[in-house]
């Protein structure tokens, strides 16, 4: 198998490493980095203390935060079902554990 290919008259095109780009499940190597550094400014900003102090004064920024980084799916098992509820018993629910923490409603 030839790893050339013949564009035109005499211009031979190297085809060997064509497709090939990393492989499945390397992670790209700039996101890695992106992470690691805004894990870092975390760090230096207070950690989970910052984020707490966040989410009182910015909660709407935070719950956005919080949308993203949790799991798309979510499934219980047997010994801890999932429970579903209405949407008022949910926002209820919602206001009761915000006072419990702390947090001013907007």
């Amino acid at each position: 198998m030839t790893t050339e290919r013949k564009i035109g008259l005499d211009r031979p095109v190297n085809r060997g490493n064509a497709g090939k780009g990393r492989k499945k499940g390397v992670p790209n190597k700039i996101t890695a980095d992106l992470r690691a550094m805004i894990l870092g400014a975390l760090d230096s900003a207070g950690g989970q203390d910052y984020l707490v102090q966040q989410a009182r004064d910015t909660p709407g920024a935070f719950m956005t935060l919080l949308g993203k980084v949790l799991p798309t799916t979510l499934a219980g098992d047997a010994e801890n079902p999932l429970l579903l509820m209405s949407e008022s018993e949910s926002d209820a629910r919602l206001a009761e554990l915000m006072t419990k923490a702390g947090w001013r409603q907007a």
